[in-house]
């Protein structure tokens, strides 16, 4: 009879040689798919043509940066023209004189955003229309307002709905 004495050594390599052409078969394998990427993105260009590319991205990058910034300046502007333009009104439509009917005369409130503007009165008569003016100022006024004139710039402030 034959006797075989198993060296562990021998086996020891044997294990780390299999798991050595294990390795190896995976790395082969995640570096072909690595490839397979690198030549798709590569494919038709040269690294100088990469680099035009690569520029040309960062050119548009900073030109969209610059017009983002002359939006954002454009909107502040409208925004400040909108505050001062006017924004808020009120209408009382009213008979000034009795008899005329039809109520021909009105107060109006012209309001921007601080609540700053002027209230017409427009009485209309037989023998004309009178018109007068007064200047409101965050939302008062120095001179003493009519009954309408008042209720139209209530309306205006929003106190009263229309």
């Amino acid at each position: 009879m034959v006797s075989f004495s198993v060296n562990p050594v021998i086996i020891l390599s044997s294990v780390l040689s299999l798991v050595s052409i294990a390795i190896a078969v995976f790395s082969i394998i995640k570096y072909k798919e690595l490839y397979h990427h690198y030549d798709m993105f590569m494919r038709g260009r040269d690294a100088e043509t990469l680099e035009d590319f690569i520029y040309n991205e960062k050119e548009e990058i900073m030109a969209l940066q610059d017009e983002d910034r002359n939006n954002k300046e454009a909107i502040r502007l409208m925004n400040r023209s909108l505050r001062a333009s006017f924004q808020k009104k009120g209408i009382v439509h009213y008979d000034a004189f009795s008899g005329m009917g039809g109520k021909m005369s009105f107060a109006m409130a012209l309001l921007d955003y601080t609540n700053t503007g002027f209230v017409i009165n427009c009485m209309h008569s037989r023998e004309g229309c009178f018109l007068y003016v007064k200047e409101v100022d965050a939302g008062t006024t120095d001179t003493p307002l009519g009954t309408e004139e008042k209720e139209a710039l209530e309306r205006a402030l929003g106190y009263i709905e229309e």
